[in-house]
């Protein structure tokens, strides 16, 4: 089942030059979602801008879906993206990483792959994702550049992760960047559906989801929201 999420923007500017319309992402990760092989249930989805891929996914399911929707794609590599035929397969773009403040309609992105070594063992190293998200953290900070939408593949530790398995707990760096940053929204893969935990979670103004399989994301503009509260949610 492909879920939906509805999630307010507080910042009015990227809706303005289209006409008040939301911007709609298909973010996706570790599982590919069998029902987006049928034509019709991607047409049932509606036009999408963005296709979100937060790691752990082959390269033949990232391009099928850039080429299902015609629309770009940006991703971030997971700790099993390695290897034939990563890390460079030739029909993708290059992996995101980083603060991006130009990427959808003045949405800045903020990507956060898998930190640590490109070779050898994918061994979870808490130190790399410290050395990743700090300089990430002054960069957003310094430079002002509004609210973003983080994507990684690792959750924020305690935020929709597995504390049971220490594999796949969630870093404190990126905890300490949720906190810090407080982004509207925060889309992740790398923790199983089948753990228990509950797929979006909300932490003030912050929602955190987990889109392992595919989520349909609606970024809507404090005008378009009507009833819905500010940063309120609708998934089904």
């Amino acid at each position: 089942m492909i879920r939906r999420l509805q999630v307010v923007w507080p910042d009015a500017r990227p809706f303005r030059e289209r006409g008040g319309r939301g911007l709609r992402l298909l973010a996706t990760s570790d599982e590919f979602e069998r029902a987006l092989e049928e034509p019709k249930n991607r047409e049932a989805l509606g036009s999408i801008d963005l296709i979100v891929g937060c790691g752990d996914l082959s390269p033949d399911h990232l391009c099928f879906l850039a080429d299902a929707f015609s629309v770009p794609l940006v991703y971030v590599c997971g700790n099993h993206d390695r290897g034939d035929p990563w890390p460079s397969p030739v029909a993708l773009p290059v992996p995101s990483a980083g603060l991006d403040w130009r990427s959808l309609d003045g949405v800045p992105l903020l990507a956060l792959p898998w930190p640590g070594a490109a070779v050898g063992a994918t061994r979870r190293d808490e130190e790399a994702a410290w050395r990743q998200a700090l300089p990430l953290a002054a960069a957003a900070l310094v430079r002002r550049t509004g609210p973003c939408l983080v994507f990684s593949h690792v959750p924020p530790r305690g935020v929709s992760d597995t504390p049971s398995d220490p594999y796949h707990r969630g870093f404190a760096a990126y905890r300490f960047l949720l906190d810090r940053l407080a982004p509207p929204l925060w889309i992740h893969g790398h923790t199983a559906l089948a753990a228990g935990t509950d797929w979006r979670v909300r932490l003030g103004p912050c929602t955190v989801a987990n889109v392992t399989g595919a989520v349909l994301v609606e970024l809507i503009s404090p005008a378009e929201a009507g009833s819905v509260a500010s940063g309120a949610m609708a998934d089904s």
